[in-house]
């Protein structure tokens, strides 16, 4: 019996090829888009060019095309948490969360409450049988420079017997493309999205003003000592290792160490302060089965672009339990373990909100966690 399979559709050139191949490889292939957003004009209208070219490729490989309504549930999920979490002084990653909860979550539910087998996205990602682990797992891509498994850690691992990346063994975006050209798709030559799906080009701060009804509040510029060199324009429009638009003079670069919204304070230093060995990580999901991880070397990335850094989990504890952490931000989670990691070599601009991603020495995706401090 033919398997099914949902295939989530963005109107890009990976999901659309993902179907051609999932075709030949004998699914029947449903395609579906979430709609995601109905308020704002600029992201509605992104949201509904995205439905319209994801049909028309669907008419085209004369596959059904559905489109389901996620546009609450992403904006409680994946907005929400993005705006609290700039409230907090920290940097959000949308993507991870989206996909978390709601791309193989909300998504996810949607196929199993049709009967559907599987569910597949354009990802660059390989899920693949791992005798070590005794489960499916998720590896790194062949295309490295495209390799998307750092947003994927929050997948429950329960989950991944039933999902699908087509475009695992792909080497290059040219190959995609020249797929599509054969197959005379119009999104062939489509630009790669490189913002946040929500953000328009007026961009996020402009977005957390409108949306978030943040108002940002002037407050002081300080270096770690506590010495005011100037004011800023609001504490959630600097990121960590933000050097340009301090506004601030000084004997040599000065660089965000920090943000504190308690004093609503931007506090900057040295480049050499920018570096840590050492960071906290809550929120934390493992893809491979329970093993004893405290003591053994991994390897992590502390935001996308970042190499493979190697580390070692130094200790594991209970939030209760807690020492020597001032602030913990926003846990959306039942989990109330909390880990150090200590890195061989110092990290550049570790940056709480963001997430840290551990893979082994073959790499296979372990899992990850929200960087807290």
């Amino acid at each position: 019996m033919q398997k099914k399979v949902l295939l989530g559709m963005s109107g890009g050139v990976d999901s659309s090829v993902s179907a051609i191949l999932l075709k030949k490889q004998g699914y029947e292939v449903i395609g579906a888009t979430m709609r995601l957003w109905e308020n704002d004009v600029v992201s509605k209208a992104k949201n509904d060019k995205a439905i319209e070219d994801a049909k028309k490729v669907c008419e085209k490989l004369n596959i059904n095309h559905i489109v389901f309504d996620l546009h609450e549930e992403f904006y409680d999920d994946v907005v929400k948490d993005f705006i609290e979490e700039y409230k907090m002084g920290r940097t959000p990653n949308p993507c991870i969360v989206c996909n978390k909860y709601i791309k193989f979550g909300s998504f996810f539910k949607k196929a199993k409450e049709l009967g559907i087998d599987f569910v597949a996205t354009g990802h660059y990602a390989k899920i693949e049988y791992s005798k070590e682990y005794n489960q499916n797992v998720i590896m790194k891509a062949n295309e490295q420079r495209k390799d998307q498994t750092y947003f994927l850690y929050g997948i429950p691992k329960e989950k991944l017997d039933y999902i699908i990346f087509p475009l695992q063994n792909y080497n290059s975006k040219d190959e995609i493309r020249k797929i599509a050209l054969e197959n005379n798709l119009e999104v062939a030559e489509k630009k790669d999205s490189q913002e946040i799906c929500f953000i328009d080009e007026k961009g996020y701060k402009h977005f957390l003003v409108k949306c978030g009804k943040i108002k940002p509040k002037e407050g002081n510029i300080v270096l770690k000592n506590g010495e005011v060199l100037g004011k800023h324009s609001g504490y959630v429009n600097y990121t960590i290792g933000q050097r340009k638009g301090l506004g601030v003079s000084f004997k040599e670069p000065l660089y965000v160490i920090g943000l504190n919204p308690l004093k609503n304070e931007v506090i900057v230093g040295k480049e050499q302060d920018l570096y840590a060995d050492s960071l906290y990580v809550t929120n934390i999901n493992w893809q491979v089965p329970n093993m004893e991880f405290e003591g053994k070397e991994l390897f992590a990335k502390v935001r996308y672009r970042s190499k493979d850094a190697k580390c070692k989990i130094e200790s594991i504890k209970k939030l209760e339990n807690l020492e020597n952490i001032n602030y913990i931000g926003n846990i959306k989670s039942n989990k109330s373990e909390i880990i150090k990691i200590k890195f061989h070599e110092p990290q550049r601009a570790i940056t709480p909100g963001q997430s840290i991603v551990f893979y082994d020495e073959k790499g296979v995706l372990l899992g990850g966690g929200k960087i807290e401090a």
